[in-house]
C-alpha cells in the first residue's frame, strides 16, 4: 500500500460517478471538478453500465450510490473488486444502516458515505480511498484496521446467510435478486414467471431460499427489507422492472 501511496501522491486521482440521477451526478462532478487532483472520466446511470464504463476506463476511484437499477451498489462493488482489485470503490447512500456498511465493507467497498455527506468530508474520502485506506464515517483505517473493524462488528450481527466469514456479503443470486425485486413491485408468482420464462413451480421455489436467507416470514417482509437495505426500487405504474431479461 506505501507504493499505492507514494504514486497517488503525484498523480491525478480519476474518477468514475455512477448514479441514476442525473442532477446528482452533475452536482458531483461540477464539485470534483474545481479540484486541482481530481478528475472525472465518466458518469453512469445504473450497475451494469459501471461495470462496463470501469473496465473500460480504469478509473482510480469509482462514486457508486448503493440503489441502483440493474445491480445494486453493493453487488456492483463485489464484480468490480473481483474484476480490478486495483480500483477504490466509494459508495454512497441514503441509508444509514450498520448492518449495510458491514456488508459494503465485506464486498471490497473503500469507504461508505452518507448521500448528505459534506464537500470537505467526500473529497477527503476519496483522496483516502485512492490512497489505499478505508473510511467509514469519521474513521479512516488501513487494511489491518478494517479488518479488525469487520470481525468486531461481524460479532454483533447474527444473520443466517453471514455464518461463512471468508464468503462476500451476497446473499441472494442474481436471479433472486430478479424476483425479489419483481415482488417488491407487487408481481404474482404467475406474472414473474411469465416475464422471466420459468414456471411457476420455479418462482415458488426460489421465493422459499429468499425468505430462509433473508429470515423473514412473508413476501411482504421479503420487500421491506430488500426495500430498507436499497436492494430494490418500487417503478411507476406500468413500468417494467429494470432486471428484467428477454
Amino acid at each position: 500500500m506505501n507504493d499505492r501511496r507514494e504514486r497517488r501522491a503525484s498523480q491525478m486521482i480519476s474518477v468514475l460517478i455512477v448514479d441514476d440521477h442525473p442532477l446528482f451526478r452533475e452536482g458531483l462532478q461540477i464539485a470534483l471538478g474545481a479540484e486541482d487532483d481530481i478528475q472525472v472520466v465518466g458518469q453512469c446511470a445504473d450497475g451494469e453500465e459501471a461495470l462496463t464504463a470501469a473496465a473500460r476506463l480504469q478509473p482510480d476511484v469509482v462514486l457508486l450510490d448503493i440503489n441502483l437499477p440493474s445491480k445494486n451498489g453493493i453487488q456492483v462493488t463485489r464484480l468490480l473488486k473481483s474484476e480490478a482489485n486495483h480500483i477504490a470503490v466509494i459508495l454512497l447512500t441514503a441509508y444509514h444502516d450498520s448492518e449495510q456498511v458491514l456488508h459494503a465493507m465485506r464486498a471490497g467497498a473503500s469507504a461508505y458515505c452518507p448521500k448528505d455527506i459534506t464537500q470537505d468530508d467526500l473529497l477527503e474520502a476519496i483522496r483516502s480511498a485512492a490512497s489505499g485506506y478505508y473510511v467509514i464515517g469519521k474513521q479512516r483505517m488501513d487494511h489491518d484496521q478494517l479488518s479488525g473493524w469487520i470481525n468486531t462488528h461481524m460479532e454483533s450481527i447474527n444473520t443466517p446467510y453471514m455464518i461463512d466469514p471468508d464468503e462476500h456479503y451476497i446473499p441472494l443470486s442474481p436471479r433472486e435478486m430478479e424476483i425479489l425485486e419483481f415482488v417488491t413491485n407487487g408481481l404474482s408468482n404467475k406474472e414473474i414467471a411469465g416475464r422471466l420464462k420459468i414456471s411457476q413451480q420455479t418462482v415458488k421455489n426460489h421465493m422459499t431460499s429468499i425468505l430462509k436467507k433473508l429470515n423473514v416470514q412473508d413476501r411482504t417482509q421479503a420487500a421491506v427489507h430488500a426495500l430498507r437495505h436499497g436492494w430494490v426500487r418500487i417503478h411507476g405504474e406500468g413500468q417494467k422492472s429494470t432486471s428484467a431479461k428477454g
